[in-house]
């Protein structure tokens, strides 16, 4: 099972703030143990919705939307994509990762769609 889990933005990374160097190292040996299970597909951070654009679809029109973007909470910081065998050991592993934020921070699970969801 593929999962895209997702770091939600705070105040601090809308604002640019970079992560400590203790955060980082502690994010980076998270990454390591991820990679030894064999889980880690990609994961990266984002730069703040202020260096974003929206495309909006209204039918044919396309219009451009430059960031930043309001609702803090509902964006995305950072993300992963991982493989595991379900939704349970994806939150095993949530729970074991560090806190992603220097306050209080949420992660999201999404499962991606399989081609057997489509069959």
């Amino acid at each position: 099972m593929r999962v895209m889990v997702l770091v939600k933005a705070t105040e601090a990374s809308e604002k640019g703030d970079l992560p400590s160097s203790e955060l980082l190292e502690a994010m980076g040996k998270f990454n390591e143990e991820l990679v030894a299970a064999g889980i880690l597909r990609a994961a990266d951070g984002l730069k703040p919705s202020s260096q974003g654009k929206r495309i909006a679809f209204d039918g044919p029109a396309r219009s451009v939307v430059d960031g930043p973007f309001a609702a803090t909470r509902e964006l995305v910081a950072g993300f992963w994509l991982w493989e595991v065998e379900d939704m349970d050991e994806a939150i095993a592993w949530v729970k074991r990762c560090p806190n992603p934020m220097p306050g209080p921070s949420e992660i999201e699970i999404r499962p991606l769609y399989e081609s057997a969801d489509f069959e």
